[in-house]
């Protein structure tokens, strides 16, 4: 979607999954020939010298790891949809929330079928199974969200092929 980017803000936090994500990232990066700019904030009171930062360094799309400091609270996510519409910079978020709130686009497991199997779950232990004998089980539908209006506001065109995998667009 955005094909000229170079280098690529990663946007994290303290959080203890963050590092693992991160290596991800990174790997992948790899293979397309991008340069990661891992950048920590702790707190929505360092978004604003992050984006500067991202800005010194010529980053050229961000992609936004989940957790606080992130979604702890309404008023962070629309400081950072905010700060990334100022700085024009596209960013990829952890779940459709923020695509429907103004950020760019998400690809993520689909809640919807998460809460159901927890649901399920609950059942399961209500009933007397044990926890601790409920297999682990990984998201197996992941969802592509993308907001039109936040990439006409950026200048860019989704291409016919990305619309087409998307399971919501907002317009």
């Amino acid at each position: 979607m955005v094909p000229k980017a170079t280098r690529v803000a990663v946007l994290m936090s303290d959080n203890p999954v963050h590092p693992s994500q991160l290596k991800a990232i990174q790997d992948a990066a790899r293979g397309f020939g991008l340069t990661v700019l891992p950048t920590m904030v702790r707190s929505s009171d360092d978004f604003e010298e992050a984006f500067r930062s991202m800005a010194k360094q010529k980053a050229g799309a961000l992609i936004v790891l989940g957790g606080s400091p992130f979604n702890s609270a309404r008023g962070a996510l629309d400081k950072l949809l905010k700060l990334a519409a100022k700085a024009k910079l596209p960013a990829i978020y952890r779940s459709r929330n923020e695509v429907e709130a103004g950020g760019l686009l998400s690809y993520a497991a689909n809640n919807a079928k998460n809460w159901s199997l927890a649901a399920t779950y609950v059942d399961k232990i209500l009933k007397g199974a044990k926890p601790a004998d409920l297999p682990v089980q990984q998201p197996t539908e992941f969802e592509l969200a993308i907001n039109l209006k936040t990439a006409k506001a950026l200048g860019l065109t989704i291409p016919q092929s990305i619309l087409l995998r998307a399971g919501q667009v907002i317009e």
